[in-house]
């Protein structure tokens, strides 16, 4: 690997690092980086590469083609269930009890086990409801 990539590399994930509870699309963190000189094609090659080391999670908002990425290689996201809203995109933590809750309801009423490290709920958050 060359250290072009790897500069790249790092200044990828120091970007997601500061943006762990967000789903973002390539094209938004290749934006960000601009200024980095870092290519939309470099962006999807890491993020590819990061996706098999299982430290960003690839998924896709209701209705849409577009392919947003979460980062995952921080402790507060192990084993977190997310919730995004799909007005503003944010992406929330459900606290823990509730969780547990859930998955343990699902497993009881539906005979069905959760995996919540792939799971995501899509809503609409406090904010953007009151608004």
């Amino acid at each position: 690997m060359s250290s072009y990539s790897t500069q790249q590399r790092k200044a990828l994930l120091a970007y997601l690092s500061r943006h762990p509870d967000e789903l973002l699309s390539a094209r938004q963190i290749a934006d960000a980086l601009a200024d980095e000189k870092i290519s939309l094609s470099a962006v999807y090659r890491n993020l590819a590469q990061l996706e098999t080391e299982e430290k960003v999670r690839r998924s896709s908002k209701s209705g849409t083609r577009e392919v947003y990425f979460q980062y995952l290689d921080t402790e507060s996201c192990k084993g977190a269930l997310h919730m995004s809203c799909v007005k503003c995109g944010r992406t929330f933590h459900m606290a823990s009890g509730n969780a547990a809750l859930f998955a343990k309801h699902l497993a009881q009423s539906e005979q069905f086990t959760l995996d919540a490290a792939d799971t995501v709920l899509y809503g609409t958050c406090a904010d953007c409801r009151d608004e």
